[in-house]
């Protein structure tokens, strides 16, 4: 059985306590809409749902009809299709941030972040996700549910005040009497009974309904902006096993490229150095000066594993960026480029050093990228820290046509950015420019 007020006076009564303390509460519960502030916030979000709806109705249903109209010419429809989404994208984010505000309900974000990619590739990912095509759904109907709410309220608030203050108003109507269908009200204690019928409606009717109209609001918009509780856990579990793979591959794709370098370079010189060393030994009683002229090359060859090892150390963990940070490390990045960078660090609070050391990887493949593949004549980095996300861009002016999917590099990153639990957008159209976009997570 519930809790309701029936069942309590029943226990209350049973237990001893005077019935009328329980009618007393009951009646304060009649009241409590009235006295909190929260239902005139919602009265407000339920006002507000018309004049929204008319601004997203009408471009809304434009935009999908001609998408649909335009379908036969495929080409003709796409921009029209991209500003619907676009549309539907920044109304369910303001719509999202106005429940919130004034209903005091925070819906998570359904919509899958776009994977690296085309900007084909892009568009058919809105195309097939629901997510979107419910953004669409909400901005077609918001106004016919807003109108359907927001009516009944201000009929029952504007009818409830007037027939309220009809005492103070019958005298002036003409032949003094207040017409209401199959009755008519004069002056008199018809109109004082009117009265109290139109204050019940002010203090407990129309109260009650704008909480009613709210609840109604704010299900409907978290079934259209809203994630599904079972495919948000869903999506989570997918997106950590996404990350924990990426993560591994990183891994590993990482220890690959540090064996090849050692094995390649620092490895090999190490090997010549013996060699020289070796040769140099047997020749010091019989040919002295051929033997200096071996230690001084295996003298060299010393320096250069030596140098290879350092560049090898800095490029697992550069101890500039541990110690004085993405700015400090990344202006040394910059220093090495053949080509001109402009540098903008904007961390006031400094991330973990994982995401530290993912940020300025990802600025020296991307630099590295463009001094080799972009014919670029500049470029230009920038990162900043918003909240609890760190963003990084690198754009530059060269010939475009960058695609992870093609290697470059790109793919690498887009792996360590994943295992992060990050995200990386990759705009570049053929004749240029390139811009690189990530955003990591840094919640301390």
């Amino acid at each position: 059985m519930g809790d309701s007020p029936t069942n309590k006076i029943k226990a209350g009564t049973m237990a001893g306590t005077p019935p009328a303390a329980y009618r007393r509460d009951v009646i304060e519960r009649l009241f409590v809409p009235l006295r909190t502030t929260s239902t005139w916030r919602l009265l407000v979000h339920t006002l507000l749902d018309v004049p929204i709806g008319m601004a997203l109705f009408y471009p809304a249903v434009v935009l999908l009809t001609f998408s649909g109209l335009l379908l036969i010419t495929l080409p003709l429809a796409l921009p029209v299709l991209w500003a619907l989404f676009l549309l539907a994208r920044l109304a369910s984010t303001v719509e999202r941030s106005r429940l919130a505000a004034l209903h005091g309900v925070a819906l998570r974000d359904p919509v899958p972040v776009l994977q690296p990619g085309s900007l084909w590739n892009r568009l058919v990912q809105r195309v097939r996700s629901v997510p979107r095509w419910k953004e669409v759904g909400y901005c077609v109907l918001r106004l016919p549910i807003g109108i359907a709410l927001a009516f009944p309220l201000v009929l029952l608030w504007c009818g409830s005040l007037a027939i309220a203050a009809l005492p103070l108003y019958v005298r002036a109507l003409p032949d003094d009497v207040a017409h209401f269908g199959l009755f008519e009200v004069g002056f008199g204690p018809a109109a004082f009974l009117m009265a109290l019928a139109g204050m019940a409606g002010l203090v407990l009717l129309a109260p009650w309904a704008t909480v009613l109209a709210g609840n109604l609001d704010a299900a409907f918009t978290a079934w259209l902006l809203g994630a599904d509780t079972g495919a948000q856990l869903v999506a989570r579990v997918t997106r950590a096993e996404t990350s924990r793979v990426a993560a591994v591959d990183a891994a590993e794709a990482e220890r690959r490229r540090i064996e090849r370098d050692l094995h390649d370079g620092a490895q090999q010189r190490l090997v010549a150095l013996a060699m020289d060393l070796g040769s140099a030994r047997e020749r010091f009683d019989t040919d002295p000066e051929g033997a200096r002229t071996l230690v001084a090359e295996a003298h060299e060859e010393a320096k250069a594993a030596l140098r290879e090892v350092r560049d090898l150390v800095r490029g697992i963990h550069p101890v500039i960026l541990e110690d004085r940070g993405l700015d400090a490390a990344l202006s040394a990045v910059v220093a090495r480029s053949p080509i001109p960078v402009t540098l903008q660090v904007d961390v006031r609070e400094r991330p973990s050093p994982a995401v530290e050391s993912t940020a300025y990887f990802v600025v020296s493949e991307a630099l590295a990228n463009v001094a080799r593949h972009a014919g670029a004549r500049q470029a230009q980095v920038a990162i900043a820290r918003r909240g609890d996300r760190l963003i990084v861009e690198v754009r530059d002016d060269g010939v475009g046509g960058a695609d992870p999917l093609l290697g470059t590099g790109l793919a690498g990153l887009s792996e360590r950015v994943a295992g992060m639990a990050g995200t990386m957008t990759m705009l570049s159209p053929l004749g240029g420019p390139t811009t690189l976009t990530v955003e990591l997570p840094c919640a301390s």
